[in-house]
């Protein structure tokens, strides 16, 4: 018999675990890109900073999604380290809303909300408009469900009525700071296995609300668990960069810090929030059932007095909280930007929001763009270099420039298709969609280029005639206006699209196909005239058209980013 009560309260915490995750996913995916932008734009100081985060976390229903979510914008550089760590103070006021439902839980039959939950929540899933608030009611559902079962297991356990429970948790000495920082440990050992904070505030709660766990022992796992739950955030920042890692780490400081002077401040803290819900801790005259209503209140009191105090005192100290994790985690040695690295995606940590990742991606893209251009403005300086040595390193490092762009396209690619396996929105698959066209179309610009070098090189191993001044103009001119043409592409990447003028990228395809047309005829004529050989004629236009087709992958990458397609002339 005990051992099914055992499988009932492990099978209905993996029941709360995976509501949880439900409805945090079906809110994020109902919210799309707002939820990023809100983020990313309501962190102009501290405070705003600190109510986005609560507000965020509110919505989503889990801190640690917000506190992922904070560390990879700091990763994409989206966020600076001071804005991150204001986020995540707010994060920790918001996540103890989850406390309170589930001390609701514990106080209300919450059966008559369960089973309507579940039945128009399958019935919009199969909606195609709805679905994801389909997901979000089997969440809560299953949220709700894993309460009510853990609280009829509690009282098939009869734990008030067993000896030896009593006895166990009767030998520890309330009083005690050692007994306090053993059950923190416990919290905290529990919450970084499990990766939910949610679980052992269940259990605390359960445990409690049979009256065998002392509130001063429960609310020392709830300690623990503050400190545990940071482990998500430093577990997805382990691929990510300095400043990402330096964001996650504040979020162990911040609470690891509440947890000291709470502890300096124990006894007489909690028994004050004891007091503001009417409950002595001396009083054992209490009836099991008025525990079970009065102790799931005093933890979620005590989760929301501790974090909303902490937050307040360490608000006004975050730039000494920023100079710390700066201090205990310094940056690699910077690697030569001719080495294959990428900057802003982890090959092993796909974080656990994939809509997120969306935006890791397009940071690493942005970057594999002004990388591209880069490569372009080597070719430009390949063509008037006359040093002989100095071209062949020149050319050496363009190709090593053509292998890091096959490099990235692969491993963006591969990046994408990992997050793809997860369940998305429809927009988000879309814009992995424009994403994979973007990297194939820029990887093209990359074969340009290598192309134009390799041309160039021929030419000049080859010892052939050199160009005629009309000719270098003539380059150089188309030149200019490929180059014009990438740092449209970028500008796109580096800012907002609604603000982004798709004409003007446009335009400059047809300056340069217009410039092609005009060159062709005329090396025509030069060559029929004698002016240049018909060999380095064809060389010539090799460069020109090459800066054509270039031209033309640029226009395809701007499609795929806007969304558009040129107008047909």
């Amino acid at each position: 018999m005990s051992i099914w009560i055992f499988f009932k309260i492990i099978g209905s915490l993996a029941l709360l675990i995976y509501g949880m995750k439900i409805m945090s996913e079906a809110l994020q995916k109902m919210a799309g890109s707002q939820l990023r932008h809100i983020l990313a734009a309501m962190t102009t100081n501290r405070f705003t900073g600190m109510l986005t985060g609560m507000f965020v976390t509110c919505s989503v229903q889990s801190s640690s999604a917000t506190t992922v979510m904070t560390v990879s914008f700091v990763n994409a550089g989206l966020l600076t380290l001071a804005q991150a760590i204001s986020v995540i103070m707010g994060a920790n006021i918001g996540t103890t809303l989850t406390a309170w439902i589930m001390s609701l839980g514990y106080n209300v039959d919450l059966t008559c909300v369960v089973y309507p939950a579940f039945f128009f929540g399958i019935m919009l899933i199969y909606s195609k408009r709805k679905r994801y608030v389909g997901d979000f009611l089997f969440g809560i559902a299953f949220l709700f469900f894993s309460l009510v079962l853990l609280s009829s297991a509690g009282k098939e356990l009869d734990l008030e009525h067993n000896r030896d429970v009593i006895r166990f948790f009767s030998s520890f000495d309330t009083k005690s700071h050692l007994t306090i920082l053993i059950f923190l440990a416990i919290g905290t050992v529990i919450t970084c296995v499990v990766q939910s904070s949610a679980a052992v505030m269940a259990i605390t709660i359960l445990l409690c609300s049979t009256g065998v766990l002392p509130i001063y022992l429960g609310i020392a796992l709830v300690m623990g668990e503050n400190i545990g739950t940071t482990a998500t955030a430093n577990l997805a920042a382990l691929g990510a960069n300095a400043q990402a890692r330096r964001a996650a780490l504040a979020h162990l400081v911040f609470n690891a810090f509440g947890v000291i002077w709470v502890l300096c401040l124990f006894y007489p803290f909690v028994n004050g929030v004891c007091s503001l819900v009417g409950y002595n801790p001396a009083d054992t005259s209490l009836t099991t059932k008025q525990l079970a209503l009065k102790l799931p209140i005093v933890l979620a009191a005590f989760h929301t007095c501790f974090n909303v105090t902490n937050t307040f005192i360490l608000m006004w100290f975050i730039p000494q909280i920023e100079k710390v994790v700066c201090w205990a985690i310094k940056p690699k040695a910077k690697e030569e930007e001719e080495e294959f690295r990428l900057r802003y995606i982890g090959g092993d940590s796909i974080m656990k929001t994939p809509e997120l990742n969306v935006l890791e991606a397009q940071k690493e893209i942005q970057s594999f763009a002004e990388r591209i251009q880069r490569m372009f403005n080597m070719v430009r300086e390949l063509l008037g270099e006359k040093d002989e040595n100095a071209f062949n390193k020149l050319f050496s490092r363009i190709e090593k420039y053509e292998g890091i762009s096959d490099s990235m396209e692969i491993e963006i690619a591969q990046y994408l298709d990992s997050v793809s396996d997860s369940h998305l929105s429809d927009e988000t698959k879309a814009k992995i969609r424009a994403m994979l066209r973007e990297i194939s179309e820029i990887e093209s610009i990359g074969d340009s280029c290598y192309n134009m070098a390799r041309t160039i090189s021929m030419k000049v191993q080859g010892k052939k005639e050199h160009f005629t001044e009309k000719q270098y103009e003539h380059i150089h001119q188309m030149f200019e206006l490929t180059d014009e043409a990438l740092t449209q592409m970028n500008s796109l990447f580096s800012g907002r699209k609604e603000l982004f003028d798709v004409n003007r990228s446009f335009n400059v395809e047809n300056e340069i196909n217009n410039y092609r047309n005009q060159l062709k005829s005329q090396n025509i004529s030069d060559v029929n005239n004698r002016i240049y050989s018909y060999e380095v004629g064809t060389i010539y236009m090799d460069i020109i058209n090459e800066c054509e087709k270039l031209g033309d992958y640029v226009v395809n990458v701007v499609e795929a980013r806007m969304g558009t397609r040129q107008k047909e002339a």
